[in-house]
């Protein structure tokens, strides 16, 4: 059992060393309960011990929770990656590669809320490419349920609010 945890943690580093940006709790949960690696509640055990460990970094908002992997976490995986199968390493790397643009494009959008001291929601809306904002947008509104709904809007509509933007400004 304590063997088969341990497959489930390097599986996980091992994702996120083939990417070169962080992955969400739903896509690295995607891959490894599509393929029947473990549960749940196994995989979500195996992610807490990870970032308690130092070898990934959790970030976490209102609406997702993100995974970087670590400097301790890449010299982790890199002196133990030959415990993971090849087969196991080839799934991950067809899911990698056939979800790449799909991976990046979600996790390279993000928004999140909080309350200010005007007793007001700050909404931080931003959009990345190649680690740099393309455009980082603070709102804000009156009530938490309007900042919940520019949150979950911005991951649907932030194309469309980016090209008005432009096209007003250039």
């Amino acid at each position: 059992m304590a063997e088969a945890f341990t497959l489930y943690k390097l599986i996980i580093l091992y994702m996120l060393d083939k990417v070169d940006f962080p992955l969400t709790n739903s896509q690295i949960s995607e891959f490894v309960l599509d393929k029947g690696y473990t549960d749940y509640f196994k995989l979500q055990q195996a992610l807490s011990e990870l970032a308690d460990g130092g070898l990934i970094l959790k970030e976490s908002t209102h609406n997702r929770t993100l995974f970087h992997l670590t400097e301790d976490g890449k010299g982790t995986i890199h002196l133990f990656q030959d415990k993971i199968s090849k087969p196991i390493q080839d799934d991950i790397d067809h899911f990698l590669q056939t979800k790449q643009y799909d991976l990046k494009n979600e996790v390279s959008v993000k928004a999140d809320y909080m309350k200010n001291a005007g007793e007001e929601y700050s909404v931080r809306c931003q959009v990345f490419e190649n680690h740099e904002p393309l455009i980082d947008l603070t709102l804000s509104v009156p009530t938490e349920k309007e900042a919940a709904a520019i949150t979950l809007n911005w991951q649907k509509k932030n194309q469309v609010v980016y090209a008005w933007l432009m096209s007003q400004l250039l």
